[in-house]
This record gives structure tokens, sequence and C-alpha cells, in this order.
């Protein structure tokens, strides 16, 4: 039997007999982000114990995280209750201050957010019950686990739809609809957990009341897991490969670049540091 050896930033590992089966990798859309985004930063966030001191919260993430309490809120009353008035009450409930610059800012986007989602329930049909609701889904698919959580899962005829609000600055397109490895993903492990045809992904994009949707067919299906898996393959190894005594520093780089004035672990990180001033924690809300 042959001996496979793979090579991951320079650093190679003997892996074994290529007649071993492989154990499939859990993979979540946040889990591939943080990888492509900075290898160290994967490292900080999944690997090191104890995990190094993060950041404080961010006003942007407070908001968006208030808006879907928001709405699973709102589809958890009677259909009858489902009011545009009640899901702008909802935001008052599960309103938090964390990240603004003080409580003037945080009371005008809290109006704001309640004024999105008071428009988009008013324009959207809220009276069918959705099938999932912040439903974690998990399934085989090829050589991963693909897994996460739903926003929300819709019935529509026979077939399933899945919906991710979001509210940032920026309006959404088809095109950010059908290049979102998280949709794609949540497809396939959705119709595999609920066992019902599932294609269609919507992107809910609350501050502007847009929907930009993309049918998925099994062959773009197919690319997005194809990508998963390589990645996959990639931090898998590169565990695999530190767990046998492989230098952390090779294996999980720094990526120096815009995001290292948002990224959590920033305190942690001279790279990150050198790259310039850290954000305020409100300087990624909409003007």
């Amino acid at each position: 039997m042959s001996v496979r050896v793979r090579t991951v930033c320079g650093v190679q590992d003997q892996l074994g007999f290529d007649s071993m089966p492989k154990k499939l990798i859990k993979v979540t859309p946040s889990r591939l982000g943080v990888w492509a985004d900075c290898r160290l930063r994967f490292r900080m966030t999944y690997l090191d114990r104890p995990t190094p001191p993060r950041g404080g919260p961010w006003a942007h993430s407070t908001m968006g995280a208030v808006v879907h309490n928001a709405l699973k809120g709102l589809f958890d009353l009677p259909a009858d209750q489902r009011t545009p008035d009640r899901a702008a009450a909802l935001v008052g409930t599960h309103w938090k201050d964390d990240g603004f610059a003080d409580r003037e800012q945080a009371m005008v986007f809290r109006e704001r957010a309640a004024g999105w989602v008071h428009d988009y329930v008013r324009g959207t049909d809220v009276t069918e019950e959705p099938v999932g609701l912040e439903r974690w889904v998990s399934a085989p698919v090829g050589t991963i686990i693909a897994e996460g959580r739903v926003d929300r899962i819709d019935q529509r005829g026979d077939e399933l739809v899945i919906v991710d609000y979001k509210t940032g600055r920026h309006a959404l397109t088809t095109d950010d609809a059908r290049g979102s490895q998280a949709l794609a993903l949540y497809v396939l492990a959705a119709r595999r957990t609920l066992r019902k045809p599932c294609t269609k992904v919507e992107l809910h994009h609350l501050p502007t009341g847009t929907v930009a949707a993309w049918e998925h067919t099994e062959e773009s299906l197919a690319r997005h897991l194809s990508r998963a898996e390589e990645s996959a393959d990639e931090f898998q190894l590169a565990i695999d490969t530190l767990a046998a005594g492989g230098d952390p520093e090779v294996l999980f780089p720094a990526s120096p670049g815009r995001q290292c004035g948002w990224c959590d672990f920033r305190r942690s990180c001279p790279t990150g540091q050198a790259t310039g001033p850290a954000l305020d924690p409100w300087a990624m809300l909409s003007p």
C-alpha cells in the first residue's frame, strides 16, 4: 500500500494509508469563513485553549441579533397576533445597548431597527407557519458533515426555501444569493435533515426591504460542496499536523488586511495591530 503525503503551508505530514476510511469533517459556514479570512483567527477561535481574550461587542452585531430575535419571537406568536406594531415592539423587548457609543446613539438605532421590522412584516405574509425558526440542520454530504443554524425555513408547495435575514449596510443582489456558500450548505443539510426537496435560497435585507433569491441546481450545489470539501480538507490537515507537533506559526499564519480593524482577537495579534488603528465598536453601523 502506498503512503499518502500532503502539504500545508510548506509542512509535510504523513497521514497514513490510502485504504483507511476517511473521517467526515464537521463544517459550518462560520468555520469556513474564518478559515478563508485568517488562519491565525481560526486557530484562536477553534483550537487555542484557553481561548485568547476577545474584544468587546459590536453595535452592528447587536442590531442584527435583536432583529433576528424579534422576528423569531413574532413567529412564535399565533398568526393573528403577528402584526407590524407587535413586531416593532419586540425589537424593544430584545434590545441591548452593547457596542454603541452611548445611550443616545443606541436609541436612534433601536428606532431604526424597529422601523425595519415593522415595514418588513407589513410587506410580508407572516401568517404561514415556518418549518423551522433558528433551526439547526446537520447532515453528511460528500466528505463533510454540513451543519448550521438557519434563520427560517419555509415550505412553499412541496419544497423548502432557506430564508436568511440580513441587516448590513448594502443592498444584496441575486449574485449574493447565488454565491453564498452558507446558503448552499443549508440547502444540502436541510433537504437531508427534513427529507424534503430544497433548492431555493433567499436573502431578506431588512434595511431596504428587498429579497435576493436564487434557485440552485444540482450542479451549482455540487460546486459549493466541492469548495467546502477542499477547505475542510485544508483545515483538518492543519489541525492534524498541529496535533502531531507541527509549528502553529507556520500552519496558522496571520492574514493582515482591513479585517484586522474589527478582529475580535486583535489584542493578541501584533501583526493585526500593525495594519492600522482599531475601529470603534459602532463604526460599521449604517450612516
